[in-house]
């Protein structure tokens, strides 16, 4: 599913009206589909009180023709409340508003009612830059105050990243935005539906390296498959962990059994301690890891950063087979400013800051930007974990993971992640990309799953293992 940012939604509306299609039509169209959730979710309609507050731009122009369509379309004499003056309205908001005058359906008050049911939240969209201000932040105040009423945004809870509105259910326009994902207050746009109002899909489209998707589980699904009945272990490859240096080797342990439930036919660990190996795993040596013939080789996962992990990730970097690079292994990568070329990088923030120079803050402030900068200038895939984990690739091209919870900051959750990359990796190398997005939906529903079932607060690494078939059979749902 294509997210867009602000920018790119204003070029494909722009598109649309240049190409024939009028404003006017798309305000009506975006009216239209949150009309239509309002009354399958909320019917019978007649029985709530319908408050619609709208701001003097295009989203209080939305707002204008859902109180106008309540009135004409269902008879719902709803109350509508301004965050600026009538004359402040411009273009298509103003000719909405002369129509809702005119249509005499609705009543125009100063403040929200007390008695308010259903508040359609029409103050601010994409547009806003910096914090609320006057009346529309007065409005927001009110909304948050009526707990008792039911809020339904259009495209964006207003004051979204500002402590601002709270919906229940938002109707995003044309096409998801970034701060329905990425925004630190994201989860106060409630359940996200998408409406589509008339901009044609290549009006959406972008150059491959300007995309931003949100995996969803059909792409999940085309990389499962179905195997086939002649299918051997070899059929599915081999993937050799290195790491686990003393002390750690249940790092590399659970990297290893995560790519063997990934459905990898081989796998080979090479660490210092091999009596903590599942016995469906083979083992090496730490001294002297067998590189040849392996299809991925994950490296970090307990690895250490000394100079014998120096001299193994040397190694594994003039190795032929996929390079996945995690932990100790990003560390060492950044300190001595080895090339990166090719490889799959899985950093969480602290890292990932450590690979740019910039401060965790940083990072973690514009995480879009870091990834995707990161990867075009190194030649990467940069899987940058957290909140919303980033898949960003050489190209440009990122995908958005909606999958997985807190109960995943445990110790060993990245390994397994390492694990399953290299797991699917080594089993579709011809769709090596499509397999690491594929990998990071299963890591965060499988620990969706965790949560569900033991809590958040209860989650293990090796609970990710366990729940992993319940994950993958969600993705053929």
């Amino acid at each position: 599913m294509k997210v867009l940012t602000a920018a790119q939604m204003r070029e494909a509306d722009r598109r649309a009206i240049e190409a024939g299609i009028p404003g006017l039509i798309l305000m009506e169209n975006a009216a239209m589909r949150v009309v239509e959730v309002i009354a399958e979710r909320y019917a019978p309609l007649e029985e709530h009180h319908i408050v619609v507050c709208c701001g003097k731009g295009n989203n209080g122009g939305d707002g204008l023709a859902i109180a106008r369509q309540l009135g004409v379309r269902f008879g719902v004499r709803a109350d509508v409340v301004l965050a600026c003056e009538p004359q402040e309205f411009r273009g298509d908001a103003l000719t909405n508003w002369r129509m809702l005058v005119l249509s005499k359906c609705c009543r125009v008050t100063r403040d929200i009612p007390p008695t308010a049911t259903i508040i359609v939240d029409a103050l601010l969209g994409t547009g806003l830059e910096g914090a609320p201000r006057g009346r529309a932040a007065e409005l927001i105040e009110e909304i948050k105050r009526c707990g008792g009423a039911k809020v339904v945004a259009v495209d964006l809870p207003s004051g979204l990243g500002f402590d601002g509105v709270r919906a229940e259910v938002t109707v995003t326009l044309g096409a998801p935005k970034v701060e329905h994902y990425l925004s630190a207050e994201a989860g106060r746009a409630g359940e996200l539906i998408v409406g589509a109002i008339g901009i044609p899909s290549a009006f959406l489209d972008e150059e491959p390296s300007h995309w931003l998707n949100v995996t969803e589980p059909k792409q999940v699904a085309a990389v499962l498959g179905t195997r086939a009945r002649d299918a051997h272990k070899g059929t599915y490859g081999h993937v050799l962990v290195v790491g686990g240096a003393a002390g750690k080797s249940g790092a590399a342990a659970m990297a290893g059994l995560a790519a063997l439930r990934a459905g990898a036919g081989l796998v080979t660990v090479a660490c210092e301690d091999q009596r903590a190996m599942a016995p469906e795993l083979m083992t090496a040596s730490l001294e002297a890891p067998p590189l040849e013939g392996k299809q991925v080789v994950a490296t970090g996962p307990g690895l250490g950063t000394d100079g014998r992990a120096l001299a193994l990730l040397r190694a594994v970097l003039a190795a032929s087979a996929v390079k996945v690079l995690d932990a100790d292994a990003l560390t060492v990568a950044a300190a001595e400013g080895l090339s990166l070329a090719g490889c799959i990088l899985t950093p969480h923030p602290g890292e990932m800051s450590r690979l740019t120079g910039l401060t965790t803050a940083q990072v973690q402030a514009d995480r879009l930007s870091v990834a995707r900068g990161f990867a075009r200038e190194h030649a990467c895939t940069v899987v940058l974990k957290g909140h919303r984990t980033l898949i960003a690739f050489p190209d440009g091209e990122v995908w958005i993971n909606p999958t997985g919870n807190p109960g995943m900051a445990t110790g060993g959750s990245g390994d397994v992640l390492t694990g399953l990359i290299a797991g699917l990796v080594s089993q579709e190398p011809e769709r090596w990309r499509e397999a690491v997005v594929a990998a990071v939906w299963l890591h965060g529903c499988a620990g969706d799953h965790a949560a569900a079932e033991l809590s958040e607060r209860c989650v293990i690494a090796t609970d990710l293992l366990r729940f992993l078939p319940r994950a993958m059979a969600d993705a053929h749902l």
